[in-house]
């Protein structure tokens, strides 16, 4: 696929599938501490800078969104809230990339989604989630947690300690099914984890390993504690990577990467990793649409 097609796909599945409105409401319920109201920083509008091939696009770990409230200091590598770069809205049905650090004993009040698949990665601290399905829980390092929203859920996020921060990943994917009934779900993956190869943590299969979201999506974890080459393989035809380096140093298909740095990968069938000690990716297989 050429380069220009891909990149019209993207534009056409974000604005097709989700509204700018229901980005906004979302997001300024989210704008809150304590329940209290609070105003809505202006976020660094960055020039693109991306790099740009054939079948990639990287996106170094300089050039996403920042907004710092304070109390959330937040890096987008996707359009969220009152950043906006028409480039980097999605990627495929991958939709927000959020990297997330939250003050201690703060949080985001309740709050509103609709059909949308949502998944938090905690990399270290205690995040409380509390929803409107009288789900109570919290979520910690090595914890993996999902919510298809659906018809609609209503949710709230604190850091449960109060003498350190929390920060973890917050995904959303966009469905292949509207307005389904809203459902939760959380693992730990301590079971799952394997080191210096991929381990798989989410699929479309309710009985695969991991959890399982209503998308063609597969999301793997490299823990490289020592330098290795792998590779990995595509689940379904058409589907594309976007890989997110958590830690260290990694090279995919020959492109040198760094923490926090990320890259679409598209037209290809494997995907060839070379890893330097105490590295850690997460890659996420998604489709270019939404069909």
């Amino acid at each position: 696929m050429k380069r220009k097609d891909f990149l019209k796909k993207l534009s056409l599945s974000s604005l097709s599938i989700m509204s700018a409105p229901l980005l906004l409401r979302g997001e300024q319920n989210r704008m809150k501490m304590d329940k209290t109201s609070i105003d809505i920083v202006g976020h660094n509008h960055l020039p693109n800078k991306e790099i740009k091939t054939m079948k990639s696009v990287i996106h170094k770990a300089n050039t996403r969104g920042h907004a710092n409230h304070g109390w959330l200091n937040s890096y987008h590598s996707f359009s969220f809230a009152n950043y906006y770069n028409p480039e980097r809205m999605n990627f495929g049905v991958l939709r927000v990339l959020n990297d997330d650090q939250v003050a201690e004993g703060k949080g985001f009040g309740t709050h509103p989604h609709s059909n949308m698949e949502i998944i938090s990665i905690p990399l270290s601290g205690d995040l409380e989630h509390k929803d409107s399905m009288g789900n109570t829980t919290v979520i910690k390092e090595g914890d993996i947690q999902v919510m298809s929203a659906g018809t609609g859920i209503q949710h709230s996020e604190f850091n449960r300690n109060t003498d350190k921060e929390v920060r973890f990943l917050q995904i959303w994917v966009i469905p292949n099914k509207q307005n389904v009934t809203p459902r939760y779900d959380q693992i730990p993956l301590k079971e799952l984890e394997k080191e210096n190869e991929f381990y798989q943590v989410l699929s479309p299969n309710q009985d695969d390993q991991g959890v399982w979201i209503h998308q063609d999506a597969w999301f793997n974890i490299g823990d490289f504690k020592k330098e290795t080459s792998t590779t990995y393989s595509i689940n379904k035809t058409g589907n594309s990577v976007y890989a997110f380096v958590l830690e260290g140093n990694v090279s995919i298909n020959g492109q040198e990467l760094e923490k926090r740095d990320g890259m679409g990968i598209w037209d290809e069938t494997e995907l060839k990793i070379e890893a330097k000690p105490n590295s850690k990716v997460l890659l996420m297989e998604v489709p270019l649409e939404n069909k």
